[in-house]
């Protein structure tokens, strides 16, 4: 039981009559917790990897709220390999149609011939209906539900959810609908191009797709120096 709790508890039965933070202090003293050992296999720490570009992505739909309550629906594709968004829209209500566009305009990106990927989804209406399994069968995608058929969660896009709403979308007003789908837009285009990502030690998803990244550690990068000063440009 939580301190308080127990504290209530022993009250009710009559046995001690002492606040939580008596039962705190004791607790401490005399070492009555028991260790809190995991009785269950642990998480995974490192999820899907893939070996190449357009072996694997991930999409998925994530809710932002205006100013004024309305909600806008952000969907967006992220390659497992580079992390690079492929697509992506912002929507004013969530229909299964959206996740169609934007199946379709990621899937414009792969070569003729090329071998399709593997979608992973969550178990949402947005992503297992009709409209999508017919997309999905024309561009010969093969889908595969996260922690349903694989034992894997979607997790991937999740991170780059929390990058784009913590440190970009959340640190401007979001007014209107056109305000959020052009802060997206300026967010995928650094996210894609400028960024370099952290899983890379350098290179930015854009390189890791084309496999254009530059030999960053055989490079002489220069030291700043206080006559010249680091300036982030964003």
């Amino acid at each position: 039981m939580p301190l308080r709790t127990l504290g209530v508890y022993a009250q009710r039965i009559g046995k001690v009559f002492a606040s939580a933070t008596t039962w705190a202090r004791l607790m401490r003293e005399r070492g009555w917790r028991r260790p809190r050992l995991r009785v269950h296999p642990a998480k995974p720490t490192v999820g899907i990897r893939a070996s190449r570009p357009n072996e694997t992505w991930h999409i998925d739909v994530s809710i932002v709220r205006l100013l004024n309550g309305t909600k806008v629906y952000i969907h967006a594709i992220i390659d497992n390999f580079s992390r690079k968004i492929m697509a992506w829209t912002v929507a004013a209500r969530l229909d299964p149609t959206t996740t169609c566009q934007v199946l379709a305009q990621a899937s414009g990106h792969l070569d003729a011939g090329a071998t399709r990927p593997t979608l992973m989804v969550d178990s949402g209406v947005e992503n297992v209906n009709a409209a999508v399994d017919a997309v999905l069968m024309a561009t010969q995608i093969r889908r595969v539900l996260a922690q349903v058929e694989v034992t894997e969660s979607n997790s991937m896009i999740e991170v780059w959810w929390r990058s784009l709403k913590h440190q970009w979308l959340f640190l401007n007003s979001l007014d209107t609908i056109e305000h959020v789908r052009a802060l997206v837009a300026f967010f995928v285009q650094s996210h894609n191009t400028q960024m370099p990502h952290a899983a890379f030690a350098g290179p930015t998803p854009d390189e890791m797709h084309y496999g254009s990244a530059p030999n960053l550690a055989g490079e002489h990068l220069p030291r700043p120096t206080h006559e010249s000063p680091l300036v982030f440009h964003v």
